[in-house]
C-alpha cells in the first residue's frame, strides 16, 4: 500500500502551492511514481504541475449518467475505460482529477466513483498526494479516510489557523483513520507569535514547520507558471524540503 497523504485547510492559505512542492520533494528524493489527486472541485493542481485537464472522473461519471455507451460496450467496460484515460501520465508522477460537481444535487456519487477508482490504483504507486477542497466538506463526506498523514495548512492569520484546529478536531471526531496530523504555516513573514505557539500546544495539533512569504513562489502563481518548476535554492522550497524531511517516511 501507497504512503497516502491528504491536504486540508482554509482557502487562500497555498494548499495546493504546497501540494505542489511535496510532489516535487517526493520526486527529488526518488519516491516515485507519485500519484497526484486533486479532488478539490475548483480544480487547480494541474496548474501547479504544469498540465491541462483534458478528462475528470466527474465527466466519466456523467457520460454514463447520460447513457453515453458505445454499442456493444457495457458500463463497467466503458466507465473503467473512461476512468483510465483521465489518468494524466507524467514520467515521475501521474495525475487523477475529480472535476467539477455534476450538476444540482449531492456530490456523493463522484465521491464514491473517485474513491472505488483509487483503491484500485493505489497499489501502483508508492506514494498518493491528494490535494483537497478547502474547508471541511471533504471530511464530511469521508473523502480524505485512511489517510497516513494528513497535513493542515495555514496562513498566519487567526481564521486560518482557527480553520486548521477546527479541521483536526473533525478528523478527530469523524474517526477518519489519520494515522498523523500535522498543521503547517504557510506565506510566514515571521516566527509563530507565542500566543499561535500556545493555541497549538493546547489542541494537541503538532507544528510541523513553518515556509516563509516568497515573492517568487507569489510570481510563479501569479503568472501561471507551475511551481513545481521553483529551483530547489528558492527559500520557501528548502524551508518545505526541511519539513517533508522530517516528517514524510
Amino acid at each position: 500500500m501507497p504512503v497516502s497523504i491528504a491536504m486540508a485547510g482554509k482557502g487562500g492559505t497555498g494548499k495546493t502551492t504546497v501540494s505542489g512542492m511535496l510532489i516535487k520533494y517526493l520526486i527529488s528524493q526518488g519516491k516515485s511514481p507519485v500519484l497526484a489527486v486533486d479532488a478539490d472541485a475548483n480544480a487547480n493542481l494541474n496548474e501547479v504541475l504544469g498540465l491541462e485537464v483534458t478528462e475528470t472522473l466527474g465527466n466519466a461519471r456523467e457520460e454514463m449518467k447520460k447513457g453515453i455507451v458505445p454499442s456493444g460496450m457495457t458500463k463497467d467496460v466503458f466507465i473503467s475505460m473512461k476512468l483510465e484515460q483521465a489518468i494524466m501520465e507524467q514520467s515521475n508522477f501521474d495525475l487523477v482529477v475529480m472535476g467539477q460537481p455534476e450538476g444540482a444535487g449531492c456530490y456523493c456519487a463522484a465521491n464514491t466513483l473517485l474513491t472505488g477508482f483509487l483503491e484500485r490504483l493505489a497499489d501502483n504507486y508508492p506514494y498518493l498526494v491528494m490535494d483537497n477542497e478547502a474547508g471541511m466538506e471533504h471530511l464530511s463526506r469521508l473523502t480524505t479516510k485512511n489517510m497516513d498523514l494528513l497535513l493542515i495548512v495555514t496562513d498566519t492569520s487567526r481564521r486560518g489557523l482557527q480553520a486548521g484546529l477546527r479541521i483536526h478536531k473533525l478528523a478527530n471526531d469523524l474517526n477518519l483513520g489519520v494515522g498523523k496530523s500535522y498543521i503547517i504555516i504557510n506565506q510566514a513573514k515571521s516566527d509563530p507569535a507565542d500566543e499561535v505557539m500556545e493555541i497549538l500546544s493546547d489542541s494537541g495539533l503538532e507544528l510541523a514547520g513553518v515556509i516563509p512569504e516568497d515573492e517568487q513562489v507569489y510570481e510563479f502563481d501569479l503568472n501561471g507558471r507551475p511551481t513545481i518548476d521553483i529551483d530547489e535554492t528558492n527559500p520557501a522550497l528548502k524551508a518545505a524540503y526541511s519539513i517533508f524531511d522530517r516528517i514524510i517516511p
